[in-house]
């Protein structure tokens, strides 16, 4: 009997530090993420802990999409999540046309263009994104004379797979849990150290 409990006590400390190395590597990894700081990054990221969300960020998450891919921690962590399910280029291509469409001169659209068309949507691009031949079509043909709405509907594609695949599983992952979790946890040491 006592051997029994023993080896269940032994059992669930194992399973207690597995989940303490998972938590610490998820939250390592979008601290390394966030540390970057290049212009050629996927996102302008935070450089210190003030930017951190609170827990009220981390569930409005939850709300929607949009939601998640206007707040800056949201978006790097489900960038952290979508290349955990080897997806990342989804967002990236979606980032890419936010990117895009900021552009005003010729010049720059041009080159803007071809380089995503490159990068993502031609056959066998390094970052293929998924599209029907209707939609790689008519960005192939917006290349001529592209305008900044050239990967609208390319982009809604990115944004619906993202939308209706990855975000509902990021929303329900452990990474969301935790980040949930250690933002309560220093929501409430931040109140605890101003009372």
């Amino acid at each position: 009997m006592r051997e029994h409990l023993s080896q269940s006590m032994e059992s669930t400390e194992r399973s207690t530090e597995i989940k303490d190395m998972k938590r610490k590597t998820w939250r390592n990894r979008i601290r390394l993420l966030l540390k970057m700081d290049s212009s050629k990054s996927i996102f302008n990221l935070m450089k210190n802990r003030t930017d951190s969300p609170t827990a009220d960020d981390v569930n409005q998450w939850a709300e929607s999409l949009e939601t998640l891919l206007n707040n800056k921690y949201g978006r790097a962590a489900f960038y952290i999540f979508l290349k955990s399910e080897f997806c990342e280029e989804n967002i990236e291509f979606w980032t890419a046309c936010e990117d895009f469409k900021q552009h005003t001169s010729d010049e720059e659209l041009a080159s803007k263009a071809n380089s995503i068309y490159e990068e993502f949507i031609k056959n066998e691009a390094p970052k293929e994104i998924n599209l029907d031949f209707h939609t790689k079509n008519a960005v192939l043909q917006s290349l001529r004379d592209p305008t900044p709405s050239s990967f609208l509907a390319a982009q809604r594609k990115a944004y619906s797979l993202m939308e209706n695949n990855s975000y509902p599983r990021f929303i329900h992952s452990d990474l969301c849990r935790q980040l949930c979790q250690s933002a309560e946890k220093e929501n409430k040491l931040i109140k605890s150290k101003s009372n």
